[in-house]
């Protein structure tokens, strides 16, 4: 039995450092602990003193920070605009195929009777289209 205290003590450790701990003892000779108080209870640890917020703003870079000038930064742009309109060209490829493929399996009256399969080529439809259009929202942000 005395585990289940030692348990519950050990549980409330991690929260020793932020609140007041109170610990009663009942008419049975039950130990509790708590983080209020009650009736009987006596306070075995205070939390202590939290120090002030500060709600200010970093004054940005520091001015040894180093810095990307335009021309390196614009062709850094250009090859990212490259690699997501590759992409892009891909995933419009595999969206015709997936397409292409559902097609075929709901001319196929075996395939049409299949949920599962017919399931699954349509999931790869939309896969493809949500590529398409994270790939496009992407392609928007480059500068």
């Amino acid at each position: 039995m005395k585990s289940g205290y030692l348990l519950a003590l050990l549980c409330l450790l991690p929260t020793l450092a932020s609140a007041d701990i109170y610990k009663s003892v009942n008419a049975d000779g039950h130990i509790t602990y708590s983080n209020t108080p009650s009736r009987g209870s006596k306070r075995i640890s205070e939390s202590p003193p939290r120090p002030p917020v500060s709600h200010t703003r970093s004054a940005g870079s520091p001015a040894d920070f180093p810095k990307v000038n335009q021309e390196t930064q614009k062709g850094r742009d250009q090859t990212r605009r490259k690699i997501l309109e590759d992409e892009l060209n891909n995933e419009q490829g595999l969206l015709t195929e997936a397409k292409q493929n559902l097609k075929v399996a709901q001319a196929d009256p075996k395939l049409a009777k299949d949920a599962r399969k017919m399931n699954q080529l349509s999931a790869q439809v939309e896969l493809h289209q949500r590529n398409i259009d994270a790939l496009n929202t992407e392609i928007s942000r480059v500068k």
